[in-house]
């Protein structure tokens, strides 16, 4: 399995989670687990994915959900979970 962790952060806005998953279903990205939260205005969504599948390579994926990102007004980082795991271990 090739896990991916994506991070999506900003100022909640209707449609955030529709156009993330809808960008992921349409490349054939496997959402494993999904945890989000709202906390006074601010959206905060973490994602892994599997691309194993994945239409696109992982770099062309990151570059479109971060423009995507963009259009809707809040960030959004890909990593690869070996990377995601190295920098977040105690």
């Amino acid at each position: 399995m090739n896990k991916t962790i994506i991070t999506v952060v900003g100022k909640d806005t209707v449609g955030i989670i529709a156009k993330i998953c809808t960008f992921l279903a349409n490349n054939q990205v496997n959402i494993l687990d999904i945890s989000q939260t709202i906390v006074q205005g601010y959206f905060n969504m973490m994602m892994i994915v599997d691309i194993n599948e994945a239409a696109k390579p992982f770099g062309e994926l990151a570059d479109e959900l971060e423009q995507i990102g963009d259009e809707i007004g809040v960030k959004v980082k890909c990593q690869r979970e070996e990377i995601f795991t190295k920098m977040h271990r105690i």
